[in-house]
């Protein structure tokens, strides 16, 4: 190493993951340079912030030096070579600590890696360990009876949001350049608002969900998140991919995702909706004024941007019921251990074995009525621009805010409808910072898109982030 450990950190930790692993294949950054710049930046901030839970360093440290070995022989390298990556602790890794969140796994290690950790492996990432999770990831806020709560980059006194809070807060802080997340109701993309990064909900079945229960479920996906539009691109093509064995499971549309995201230079001409409030449950003003002035900048920078009349508010209580139902099949084999869950998780449980098939029936009928009201929506418009969270980052022990707009939510699930909608249509969803409120605090825009749009997605994301930018959290606030 031919620099301190500090200014080493700060040289490497601060690049998108594109720029980190297009040094490690130029030979100008080891693998091992690499980890040990994150390592650093973890010991520094993690004992603040509490989003990675599980450190696997001997094994980081293993890998990253038969990383440096096959860069060093000229071989083949995967396209995320040498790159530190978190996992979410509700995904499995074999050899590695996974609790679910939850203090019935409090000391569980798998045997297998889910198929979607087993990709990243092959594109030669180096998995540094696991993120923070609510349990069983029932939760929009980040926080468990195993490892306690993860708190925000840019004010540890403040939530990352959930479930994917640790994944979102290790990226943000510069931990690491890519986290694994998972996402039903919102679960990547409003972490990576309230943590100002770029979290994407990817089509169903275009990562497999190989082991997770309810093969057949098109409601929680795999998403990357990242701190660029691009390093999300990069992390994109090394998980999708058919797999015969997955019922689901569907090919890219793309052979590169990334090669699309960088050839997207023109927004002139995208076609593109603007609602303030999708769910009928309001919005914060400040939250609203930021996206409001970023959805006017891609207008004056050539888009065609109509604010439209659009409501999906009818789906909210039939994302509920499939909700509920879905609760009890992924804890279907637990079902004799509801005492010993958390609170939380079981309250989700119990509301489902309520559901009965008039009930699903129904909700599924309100989906299909509002998929019409989405297909005509998507043959005016390429995109549907929405507030990824329509709240700003609220205190880390309120779990979850209880109004919005000074108006009383009706329940504690009601504040991310704006997200689970999306869920419920199996669109493409990204979060991306469209600026920051006058507190100081990321503000995250969500683009919405038809399925398999995540190229043009993530495309007009990074036009937002050129012409946006953010900057970091503050360093004072992140020690």
């Amino acid at each position: 190493m031919t620099m301190g450990v500090a200014q080493l950190e700060s040289d490497l930790t601060r690049l998108g993951a594109v720029e980190q692993r297009d040094l490690v294949r130029a030979r100008k950054v080891s693998p091992v340079e690499l980890l040990d710049a994150h390592l650093a930046a973890i010991a520094r901030l993690n004992p603040v912030l509490n989003a990675i839970v599980t450190l696997c360093t001997e094994e980081a440290r293993k890998a990253a030096r038969q990383a440096e070995d096959a860069v060093m022989r000229g071989g083949d390298l995967g396209i995320l070579h040498g790159l530190p990556v978190v996992i979410k602790d509700i995904t499995e890794t074999a050899g590695i600590r996974t609790t679910y969140g939850s203090p019935l796994y409090a000391d569980h290690v798998p045997d297998h890696d889910a198929e979607v950790v087993a990709r990243l492996k092959r594109a030669g990432a180096i998995i540094l360990g696991k993120s923070n999770t609510p349990e069983f990831a029932a939760g929009a806020s980040t926080v468990n009876a195993v490892f306690g709560a993860t708190r925000n980059p840019w004010n540890p006194a403040l939530s990352p949001a959930g479930s994917s809070g640790g994944s979102a807060a290790a990226v943000a802080s510069g931990m690491v350049p890519l986290a694994q997340g998972t996402d039903f109701g919102c679960s990547v993309r409003i972490p990576a608002a309230f943590c100002g990064i770029v979290g994407l909900r990817t089509t169903p079945g275009l990562i497999p969900n190989d082991p997770m229960a309810l093969p057949w479920d098109p409601g929680q996906v795999h998403g990357p998140l990242a701190r660029k539009a691009e390093d999300a691109a990069l992390m994109l093509d090394a998980m999708v991919g058919l797999d015969p064995l997955w019922p689901i499971s569907v090919a890219p549309t793309w052979r590169s995702a990334l090669d699309e995201v960088r050839g997207a230079n023109d927004i002139a001409g995208l076609r593109i909706a603007y609602v303030s409030d999708i769910a009928g449950i309001g919005v914060d003003p400040e939250v609203e004024r930021v996206c409001r002035a970023a959805v006017h900048r891609l207008a004056a920078d050539g888009a065609r941007v109509d604010e439209i009349a659009f409501s999906a508010a009818e789906g909210r209580e039939a994302y509920m019921t499939l909700r509920a139902d879905w609760m009890v099949g992924q804890q279907f084999e637990r079902l004799h251990l509801l005492d010993k869950m958390g609170k939380n998780l079981a309250g989700n449980v119990r509301d489902g074995l309520e559901v009965g098939s008039r009930d699903m029936a129904a909700a599924q009928q309100v989906r299909a009525g509002l998929l019409r009201k989405f297909r005509q929506l998507f043959g005016d418009y390429d995109f549907l621009i929405t507030p990824a969270a329509p709240v700003e980052p609220f205190p880390v022990e309120q779990g979850f805010p209880d109004s919005i707009g000074g108006v009383k939510l009706s329940n504690y699930v009601d504040w991310i409808a704006p997200a689970y909608l999306v869920t419920l249509m199996s669109l493409v969803g990204c979060s991306v910072p469209a600026g920051l409120s006058r507190s100081g605090l990321p503000v995250g825009l969500q683009i919405i898109g038809p399925r398999f749009s995540e190229p043009r997605v993530l495309g007009l994301a990074r036009h937002v982030q050129q012409v946006l930018p953010i900057g970091w959290p503050r360093e004072d606030v992140r020690r």
